[in-house]
């Protein structure tokens, strides 16, 4: 009896240090704060623009591969939101809307997220991933 209790416990730690690191929960802006030019783009596009309002202090260190720096952008934040105002108000850029490399690169910063990764380690993933398109913002 004691031998199957010990090994019961022993097997439930074991499968304890198997399990995958529970997922974190992203945070999205509300659907109803995207403008008009987002009603007909698919659910991946308006989901990178919702993360782009609700965290702007992390795509604000993610840098664009796209080749967008001569458009004046300075990070991946800026192909989604041209300048948040003081009262909280949004100006959107219309870029990322037909840009498949900003919404690529903000979807693996959401799925890393997701996973727990630092933002150093999300930087890292986007920066060897992405380098090859080109200079980044």
């Amino acid at each position: 009896m004691r031998k199957m209790v010990f090994l019961s416990l022993l097997l439930l730690l074991l499968l304890a240090g198997c399990t995958s690191s529970p997922q974190q929960t992203v945070t999205l802006a509300a659907d109803e704060l995207l403008p008009p030019f987002l009603t007909s783009a698919t659910p991946r596009v308006r989901d990178a623009y919702r993360f782009a309002v609700a965290n702007p202090d992390t795509l604000a260190h993610i840098p664009c591969y796209c080749g967008c720096g001569n458009m004046g952008h300075t990070s991946n934040l800026s192909c989604y939101v041209q300048s948040p105002a003081g009262d909280g108000a949004v100006t959107f850029d219309e870029h990322a809307n037909g840009c498949g490399i900003c919404v690529d690169i903000t979807q693996d910063v959401m799925r890393l997220s997701a996973e727990g990764q630092s933002l150093w380690e999300i930087r890292t993933y986007v920066d060897a991933q992405y380098s090859p398109f080109g200079p980044s913002t």
